[in-house]
């Protein structure tokens, strides 16, 4: 007989992460930490626009006589979006940065492609090859590792600093950010840039060579942050980031569209989150982006309890979804 989860008596986690532990209030640790977080690494709000303003101002400063000054990831979501709105209302001249896997939505090109034109912003897309990224995929998938997101997110810093390097930029400006991210159990998943695990999983259940895949070790990393001064700014911690008055302001201004959950202008993101995670695993990481959005004042706990009761997925996209993941992998069903 399973029993009921205990969730925390402040943000959405519960005891489906497996490591949680609980205050003698039923406090969570997760958002305990996060709190923590917001205190030592977010300016107060009253030293937030001069600290800005100084981040500028250098950034302007080492661009001179170079084609950009700073380089942007985007993936047509809200974070990567706004933080490309904000950039150049400062006067920065960036270059945006996209990792394409294959895996994007229509909507997510057409952010990408609308917003980054209206805001006169150059973008560049790399494009792995897709035979290369689904078999180190797959790999993962046969693996049975709960962060089958690796592969993606390695890639995506792997570029941006080897792209920063080419252009001779020491400023990579981040949507990461405390306000909606603070909060992702380590159970839940693995640190996404240990090429070490990469080419192990890829090594045991992967069959093609990685030729295309942009990689990063810690020997690299060390060169491009030590050696080449190059930096990674979580940008909107710099402002009052309120992610539902942003989706607003980009809707209006620059004719963005709204994907629904987290990261889920990809795609194979929207499958793995809303479907694979709970139904291979058995965690919802909507509970993590709740409670952070909880502990940040962007939601209040009886609203993330409204809407963690909502589906996942809309059931009519998650068929069509589903036909199209194993199609584009080539696998049943059942295999998946």
């Amino acid at each position: 007989m399973s029993q009921t989860p205990r969730i925390c008596a402040r943000c959405l986690m519960d005891t489906s992460e497996p490591e949680i532990q609980f205050d003698r209030d039923g406090i969570c640790n997760h958002c305990t930490a996060a709190l923590a977080r917001f205190r030592s690494q977010l300016l107060p709000p009253e030293e937030r626009q001069a600290a800005l303003e100084s981040l500028v101002e250098t950034i302007k400063a080492e661009g001179r006589g170079k084609e950009y000054d700073c380089l942007l990831g985007v993936s047509g979501g809200c974070d990567s979006t706004t933080t490309a709105y904000h950039v150049k209302k400062l006067g920065l001249r960036p270059l945006a940065v996209h990792f394409d896997n294959g895996w994007d939505s229509e909507l997510a090109v057409d952010n990408i492609q609308k917003t980054l034109q209206r805001l006169d912003i150059e973008l560049y897309t790399y494009v792995v090859d897709w035979e290369e990224f689904r078999d180190i995929q797959l790999a993962f998938l046969k693996a049975s590792v709960p962060n089958a997101e690796i592969p993606t997110d390695h890639g995506i810093t792997a570029l941006l600093f080897r792209t920063a390097a080419e252009q001779r930029t020491r400023f990579i400006l981040s949507g990461s950010n405390l306000a909606t991210e603070a909060i992702m159990p380590i159970s839940w998943g693995h640190y996404n840039q240990d090429l070490k695990h990469l080419r192990a999983v890829h090594k045991r259940f992967g069959s093609i060579r990685m030729r295309t895949m942009p990689t990063i070790s810690l020997p690299n990393y060390l060169w491009y942050v030590l050696r080449k001064g190059i930096r990674q700014v979580p940008f909107l911690n710099y402002l009052d980031y309120r992610k539902e008055e942003a989706k607003q302001r980009l809707t209006a201004e620059l004719g963005w569209r709204d994907y629904g959950g987290k990261h889920y202008e990809s795609v194979w993101t929207r499958f793995f989150q809303g479907y694979y995670l709970p139904t291979k695993f058995g965690f919802d990481k909507r509970r993590a982006h709740y409670s952070t959005l909880i502990v940040s004042g962007n939601m209040t706990r009886d609203e993330a309890l409204a809407e963690i009761q909502k589906p996942a997925y809309d059931e009519t996209l998650l068929r069509a979804d589903m036909d199209f993941v194993v199609k584009k992998f080539g696998l049943t069903r059942e295999q998946l």
